[in-house]
């Protein structure tokens, strides 16, 4: 049997949710992928956002993690890349 599934939900900000144009994503991933995993698959899918890979900060349910943090089913995702202005 292959390894489950999980569903979390991934709230976006700034340049993510320009490129997506919604607020907020449902993506599946396998069992055991940690939480950067949901920048490269939006790198993959819009590669114009290479540009935030290494500053781009993680939440899982409002706490800020690691990249290599691993999500579990049901997670709520936040990617907050910098913000401009000052």
């Amino acid at each position: 049997m292959s390894k489950s599934a999980i569903t979390v939900t991934v709230k976006l900000f700034a340049a993510y949710q320009e490129a997506y144009g919604v607020s907020e994503l449902v993506l599946d991933f396998p069992d055991g992928t940690p939480v950067k995993a949901v920048c490269d698959r939006f790198i993959t899918e819009h590669p114009e956002l290479s540009q935030w890979r290494d500053v781009t900060r993680f939440g899982i349910n409002l706490i800020f993690v690691e990249p290599d943090t691993l999500l579990e089913d049901s997670d709520e995702v936040v990617l907050i890349p910098p913000v401009s202005g000052g």
